[in-house]
């Protein structure tokens, strides 16, 4: 892992010097300080993550050219689209050099992006996939094959028996969280011995969803296992099973790779989780703004992949 971490690093500086020296071969005008701004969909640890690889992101950039780069991290206290919104034009009135948002709602963004645009200010979209027609890089994984990943696991536990399952969808309104919800439908309803009995929705918050979890076990006493389209969702969840007593009874696959998440695949809680990286949405996040702050083109999508955690990868 050290050896994949330092290699990474190499390629990040290198990519880095790359950008920097084509920008100054084609006569563009480096800038003494850069401003860029990070708009998560609300304050949850798994942003933090993306705070952390945007801020080394500006170290990079700081350290092979010399300007200075300030990240304004700016997350709405709940995820409300009215509130994001309210940010999102609030930072548009600043002027930065740059905007990463993770949309909370594709629609119900739509005419702030555009605004942002308009004003020629360069959008980044992480964690999401831009609304319809509009041509903005964005950076985050295959969403759709994250959740496969962990429905199909939950498939393969409940073996030929099979049995009723749930969904914690999350904030249903996020592109990112209804794609992975709808493709876990999508695998279940494939499945003919598995039955979706109930579907909860925790708006990416660790408390409502160990509340919904809780809720539905009860009213399903048969329940026999669990999904999540978001981070909080499996948190919550995998605290409702051990409030539950049914640790081993109700199989959980999660999502992401939060430390609460980790620690319940080593206590046995979780069988395994399907992780997007966030450090690194953070970071590519940075540097494709810096890039379009320079003038140069950005592509229109940069996968950062899926881990797979299970308890042999977690230890």
């Amino acid at each position: 892992m050290k050896t994949f971490a330092r290699l990474a690093l190499v390629a990040a500086l290198t990519t880095t010097t790359a950008v920097a020296a084509f920008a100054q071969d084609a006569g563009m005008e480096k800038k003494d300080s850069y401003r860029f701004v990070i708009i998560p969909k609300v304050v949850h640890p798994w942003f933090d993550k993306v705070n952390n690889g945007a801020q080394q992101a500006a170290k990079v950039i700081e350290a092979q050219t010399g300007s200075k780069v300030q990240i304004d991290y700016s997350a709405p206290q709940q995820a409300d689209v009215v509130q994001q919104n309210q940010i999102l034009e609030s930072s548009i009135a600043t002027r930065p050099d740059g905007i990463a948002i993770d949309l909370l709602d594709a629609n119900g963004n739509r005419a702030s992006l555009e605004e942002a645009v308009g004003q020629e200010i360069p959008v980044t979209i992480f964690d999401s996939v831009p609304p319809e027609g509009m041509e903005l890089t964005s950076i985050g994984n295959d969403f759709c094959e994250q959740a496969e990943i962990a429905s199909k696991r939950l498939v393969e536990l409940l073996g030929a028996e099979g049995g009723e399952v749930a969904i914690m969808m999350g904030v249903p309104s996020a592109p990112n969280h209804a794609i992975r919800a709808d493709c876990h439908k999508k695998v279940f309803e494939a499945s003919p011995n598995i039955k979706i009995v109930a579907t909860g929705i925790d708006n990416d918050d660790i408390e409502t969803a160990q509340k919904q979890a809780a809720a539905i076990m009860q009213a399903n006493p048969n329940l026999k296992g669990w999904v999540a389209s978001d981070a909080a969702g499996p948190i919550g969840i995998g605290q409702a099973i051990k409030e539950a007593g049914k640790t081993g009874q109700v199989k959980l696959v999660g999502l992401d790779d939060l430390p609460e998440m980790i620690e319940l695949i080593k206590d046995g809680t979780a069988d395994s989780s399907s992780s997007t990286k966030p450090e690194m949405q953070g970071y590519w996040s940075v540097m494709t703004m810096w890039q379009k702050a320079m003038g140069i083109d950005t592509p229109k999508y940069i996968d950062t992949g899926i881990a797979v955690l299970t308890p042999d990868s977690v230890k």
